[in-house]
């Protein structure tokens, strides 16, 4: 493996494991625990696009994706994603 490549999974690896902690401790227990055990599960195996779906998502804020996902509100397009719906498929089979 090049030493390129290598840095590049350390960057992945590294990514991963800040929104690992970050989806886990947004601030809103029912959200942690959804989004904690989801990106335990499916993070690592994303690409750095759905990486950075993810991100943006939880930048929307607790409140907003406990909605989302509970199908309390409509989901703005802009986060109509992927990584999204594979949150929602996730909800569903717990």
């Amino acid at each position: 493996m090049s030493s390129s490549s290598t840095g590049a999974t350390a960057v992945h690896s590294d990514r991963v494991r800040r929104l690992i902690y970050q989806a886990s401790y947004t601030g809103m227990k029912e959200t942690d625990l959804l989004l904690g055990h989801f990106a335990r599960l499916h993070l690592p195996g994303l690409s750095d696009a759905d990486l950075t779906d993810f991100e943006n998502l939880l930048a929307a804020g607790d409140p907003s994706i406990y909605a989302w996902v509970m199908g309390n509100a409509p989901l703005p397009e802009a986060y109509d994603t992927p990584v999204f719906r594979l949150i929602k498929e996730f909800k569903n089979n717990k």
